[in-house]
């Protein structure tokens, strides 16, 4: 492994994704008389992601759940969360794991006020963007932050201020809220942050001949679509955070190389984490109206969440840390339906004079 923090994703999620593609989930139970939502399965462009190295798509699918009453209620307007889904998955695939619709009209049905959902699509060609900017990847942090909410804004009714925007991701996901969220405060008023992963600086693990020569042999998509998830992740990894326009054909530095370590590489990556970067954001981080991180006891990405709670916590910055029963992915849906979706009924602004 090239990294203690990403082989502890890797450890986390293969225990999660063993063979299957569709992880097994807990369902919460049906919510007798839950009103329908509407599903609308639509592309965004993404100008943030134009003449990317990898040739990832730059029309990107995107899943929006619209409330019960969305049809109905032509004059009014509704908050917007957006959903970002983890590694190895795209947004059709998380959609399936949270139970999506369910688990949304389920927390209409159970109280919660009404709002837009938005599931966007950020697989790559090594199966994930972190939601970070790389020329070799494309821009996702802009594409989510900026492309896909002006998008939204303009094509459907919504209150178009940070107050009525939520953010909320799990595992990548969870990192990429937690990302966006540091540096897009003007964007985002509330935060919820699911199990997320890759907040440590990264070391170099010992040497593993085996796995460098695998990972140098890959040269096209076809080659990075045979590999197992460990590899893989760390394609991503490094497509994400030390890309090179002048390394073709994959345009990006890993952090070993004829193996020796590559201390650049590293230090790119530790400029990516979070717990390293943190401490530029504060004062972002502080207009949020509310931050709130969870993560399951057998997760083995526990440690880093709680970490990352005690750092808020040192700044004074108002957030919730819950430690639930749990592995990597066994509660993501009961989660969404009951923590996730009251906390932004709670946190957003539902009316008129939202700032």
């Amino acid at each position: 492994m090239t990294t203690k923090a990403l082989s502890a994703l890797m450890l986390a999620m293969a225990l999660a994704l063993p063979l299957a593609a569709q992880v097994q989930t807990e369902v919460p139970p049906i919510v007798p008389n839950a009103k329908p939502a509407k599903v609308e399965r639509i592309k965004i462009h993404g100008t943030a992601l134009e003449g990317n190295l990898e040739g990832n798509a730059v029309d990107r699918d995107v899943l929006v759940f619209l409330p019960p009453s969305y049809a109905k209620q032509k004059s009014r307007r509704y908050p917007v969360v957006y959903a970002l889904h983890g590694y190895s998955i795209g947004a059709e695939q998380w959609s399936k794991e949270i139970h999506v619709p369910q688990t949304i009209e389920g927390a209409f049905a159970n109280g919660a006020q009404e709002f837009i959902v938005v599931l966007p699509d950020s697989k790559t060609v090594h199966n994930g963007s972190m939601y970070s900017s790389s020329v070799t990847t494309g821009d996702f942090e802009n594409y989510i932050a900026r492309d896909v909410v002006a998008y939204i804004d303009a094509h459907y009714r919504t209150i178009p201020k940070r107050t009525s925007r939520g953010l909320v991701g799990h595992s990548m996901g969870g990192y990429g809220a937690t990302r966006i969220g540091m540096k897009h405060a003007d964007v985002f008023g509330s935060l919820y942050i699911m199990s997320p992963c890759c907040l440590s600086p990264r070391q170099a693990g010992p040497a593993n001949a085996e796995m460098e020569k695998t990972l140098e042999a890959v040269k096209t998509a076809e080659d990075s679509a045979k590999l197992g998830f460990g590899p893989r992740a760390q394609l991503a990894a490094a497509a994400a955070w030390s890309p090179n326009p002048k390394n073709p054909p994959l345009y990006l530095d890993l952090a070993r190389k004829n193996g020796e370590v590559q201390p650049d590489v590293l230090a790119k990556w530790a400029a990516n984490s979070p717990l390293a970067f943190l401490d530029q954001y504060v004062g972002n981080l502080r207009r949020y109206r509310a931050i709130s991180i969870d993560v399951g006891d057998k997760d083995g990405l526990r440690v880093d969440s709680g970490k990352l709670h005690e750092v808020l916590d040192k700044y004074g910055i108002a957030n919730s840390f819950e430690l639930y029963q749990g592995n990597h992915t066994s509660a993501v849906a009961v989660r969404f339906q009951n923590h996730v979706m009251p906390f932004f009924s709670k946190n957003l602004c539902f009316g008129k004079d939202c700032k």
